[in-house]
């Protein structure tokens, strides 16, 4: 026997259970966006090395990204991330739009990176963004898109929390400590690397990237304040706003989030899992000012976040929060009673489908239980049978398959009889 082709490590296979799941989460994400006036967009899945070049940095680019020579010779690549394709989208016709800019979308997207639990190479991905304003406001506003999708999933703040910074007020901490900006990065990264080391090796590392005792014992101070957004007037008035969209109790100050240093200039936030088995980042994002320099167009701002597929169904999984499986969208089938009467059960189904009803019409002979059976396996609600009794006096019969009760209908009466009867299936 010949050996099985296997699917490209790190992809996955969406088999209609895993579908379901993509399904779901895409229309939740897709009501969140809309409820606050987000539109949909999309940009092209293969984009050239030289707008990663441009907006993002050496690892993404060479280490992290599927690049390849096209026929013509050029390199292009699947792209890893969204923000260089809006960025050149908005440029190219940021005097045509009308701003502020509410965008997102949903598609995919692909790294080169080691496959694990909540990471793929290919995955999709939730893009949300408002370009064209710069306010503590409009951070609000996005951080309220993401805390209506966890709300709307059914994670509750016991569950699930978006941590906030602000990279001013920690700047203007760093100075206070005398940190000087060429640090920063590496002190950053020391931040990061907190709760994955040992405090005495935590330590350690602290004083080989040069902070001497006291701006240790400063910066220890800085990351166990979490009252420290009250100097912020930004995270004031962030807070205040969060309260008027009902969804504070979804968010938290947190000094030790340190999100995109190099790339976000104001407001930063990550949603996490605080109860599950996963310690990654639901969905993160922040203030950035710098969107459009490096491609052509003119000083804009812009908030948004990012949304991964991967992580959020594990944990919707694990919560007991995906809805049912259903394995057909159809709730009715029109079973075949004989060979005789097979082009009247394609009739029947026709009809029904012309009224907007969902049916599956059974393709071939087969004994009616059978049939049953398999409508059964599909969880399907309701199957019509028309034998020769109820072909020659314009009737079908309406079986309920989940508790065996069974009607007959006349056919002009059948659609309306149909739908009551799903009601209470």
């Amino acid at each position: 026997m010949a050996n099985k082709i296997q699917a490209v490590k790190g992809t996955r296979e969406f088999y209609p259970e895993q579908m379901a799941l993509r399904n779901f989460i895409y229309e939740k994400v897709r009501k969140a966006s809309q409820a606050f006036g987000y539109q949909e967009w999309e940009a092209p899945f293969i984009e050239t090395i030289d707008l990663y070049a441009a907006k993002s940095g050496e690892e993404l680019v060479k280490k992290q990204s599927f690049t390849f020579e096209d026929r013509g010779g050029d390199f292009v690549t699947l792209r890893p991330e969204l923000t260089p394709s809006l960025a050149r989208m908005i440029a190219a016709k940021q005097g045509e739009l009308t701003f502020p800019v509410r965008w997102w979308s949903f598609g995919p997207f692909w790294r080169y990176e080691q496959p694990q639990k909540g990471r793929t190479r290919e995955f999709f991905q939730w893009n949300v963004d408002m370009l064209g304003v710069n306010s503590p406001e409009a951070d609000a506003e996005l951080i309220a898109v993401g805390a209506a999708f966890l709300r709307s999933v059914g994670l509750s703040p016991e569950r699930a929390l978006i941590y906030v910074n602000n990279r001013r007020l920690m700047d203007s901490e760093f100075d206070a400590l005398g940190i000087v900006p060429e640090k920063r990065l590496e002190v950053s990264n020391l931040v990061d690397r907190r709760t994955k080391m040992e405090p005495a090796k935590w330590d350690s590392y602290a004083f080989d990237l040069g902070l001497n005792q006291s701006q240790l014992d400063g910066l220890k101070d800085i990351l166990g304040n979490f009252d420290l957004w009250k100097k912020s007037e930004e995270l004031t008035r962030l807070f205040a706003t969060l309260e008027a969209l009902g969804v504070k109790e979804y968010v938290k100050f947190d000094p030790n989030i340190m999100r995109g240093l190099l790339y976000y200039t104001g407001t930063v936030f990550e949603a996490f899992d605080t109860s599950g088995s996963l310690k990654r980042a639901i969905f993160g994002g922040g203030r950035y000012d710098n969107l459009l320099a490096d491609v052509g167009g003119q000083p804009l701002s812009g908030v948004g976040f990012a949304m991964g597929d991967v992580v959020i169904g594990i944990i919707l999984q694990e919560a007991g929060l995906v809805p049912e499986f259903m394995p057909t969208p159809a709730p009715v089938l029109v079973t075949l009673f004989d060979e005789s009467l097979w082009m009247k059960s394609f009739e029947l189904a026709a009809e029904l489908r012309t009224a907007g009803l969902n049916v599956i019409a059974y393709p071939e002979p087969a004994k009616l239980q059978k049939q049953f059976k398999f409508a059964d396996k599909m969880k399907i609600k309701l199957a019509l049978v028309i034998g020769p009794d109820e072909a020659e006096k314009g009737l079908a019969v309406i079986k309920n398959l989940g508790t065996g009760e069974q009607v007959q209908v006349k056919r002009e009466a059948l659609v309306n009889s149909i739908q009551e009867a799903l009601k209470n299936a």
